[in-house]
């Protein structure tokens, strides 16, 4: 469980977030979501650490980010897995060696070990045997899926999504939303996915935050989302159906 409490984020004069507070519940999928300027992705920053809000706090189960010592922040980043807009893998290293990259940092195993934890994310993501291939061998889908293999790798508690599906079709879009959402049930993680995207929103939207302007407008989830009347909301939704379906001419 990740507690948002009175969250306020300041940039030059400027007020980006004011008093947000929220509950992003473990075992569930939590969206973040908001036109561009809405303060959607700080809101995400600061709940990685990337940010320090100029007042409020954040609270990973017991633990208060803000309070942390450094070497607590170490230790929390141990549970944090992350899935980057683009899936962010490093060129120059194949499968394996990217999979393996977040076990080295934050665990002590021997090779073995890291082995067969990388042969178990990648067939936990329909991927197995691909260890030697490099990024570039693979389509957008494969390697988004094997950053959510990696993001997995050190068997977080939190999960952390931007834009998963930026820059996927329709239909691996879809791949992806149901990976994410059973990896999230499975293994009872803390999931925040950062998306505009409301195929995901529907298909994921198990507990749903709405940011307008830098405060919290809106509360639910995708079974109730479409009856709000809420205009703001309903105009992104509007707005962001409307995008989808230029894109896909």
């Amino acid at each position: 469980m990740i507690k948002v409490e009175n969250v306020t984020k300041i940039f030059n004069g400027k007020t980006v977030l004011e008093d947000v507070s929220t509950l992003f519940e473990n075992g569930k999928c939590n969206l973040i979501i908001g036109k561009s300027g809405s303060g959607k992705t700080v809101l995400m920053k600061c709940l990685v650490g990337l940010y320090t809000p100029d007042e409020g706090y954040i609270h990973f189960d017991d633990r208060i980010l803000r309070h942390l010592s450094k070497e607590e922040k170490v230790n929390l980043r141990k549970d944090i897995g992350m899935l980057f807009q683009g899936g962010a893998l490093f060129d120059s290293m194949n499968v394996e060696e990217n999979i393996m990259f977040p076990i080295r940092m934050f665990q002590k195993s021997d090779y073995k070990t890291m082995r067969k934890r990388v042969d178990f994310c990648l067939e936990r993501v329909n991927l197995g045997g691909i260890n030697k291939m490099m990024p570039s061998e693979l389509s957008g889908g494969m390697q988004k899926r094997v950053a959510i293999a990696r993001a997995i790798a050190t068997q977080p508690k939190y999960l952390f999504c931007d834009e998963p599906n930026s820059g996927l079709d329709p239909l691996t879009s879809i791949v992806i939303d149901k990976l994410i959402m059973e990896i999230t049930h499975e293994y009872n993680i803390t999931t925040v996915v950062n998306t505009h995207d409301m195929n995901s929103v529907m298909e994921i939207g198990e507990n749903i935050n709405f940011i307008n302007q830098g405060r919290l407008w809106w509360k639910g989830n995708n079974q109730n989302i479409l009856s709000t009347d809420n205009k703001e909301l309903q105009d992104f939704i509007f707005c962001s159906a409307l995008t989808k379906k230029l894109q896909q001419k």
